[in-house]
């Protein structure tokens, strides 16, 4: 395991929606946020990291069912 660090560059009007939300909830950093969110979205789409980064427009296996197909073969 490893720490990751990232730069993000934010339109305006995303940035004040983030900054509003975290004033509404004390103690929320913005690495927090940012990991609960894309632990949420990668929970419903395994296969949403892969399309974030770049990696893969559109995958003809979701994340699950590659790893399942791997496991299979081995």
């Amino acid at each position: 395991m490893y720490d990751m660090r990232v730069t993000l560059y934010l339109p305006e009007h995303l940035a004040q929606e983030i900054e509003a939300y975290r004033k509404a909830r004390p103690g929320l950093s913005l690495s927090a946020l940012v990991r609960e969110l894309l632990e949420r979205e990668l929970l419903k789409r395994p296969e949403a990291l892969l399309e974030a980064a770049g990696l893969v427009e559109r995958a003809k296996l979701s994340a699950r069912e590659h790893d399942v197909l791997i496991r299979k073969e081995r």
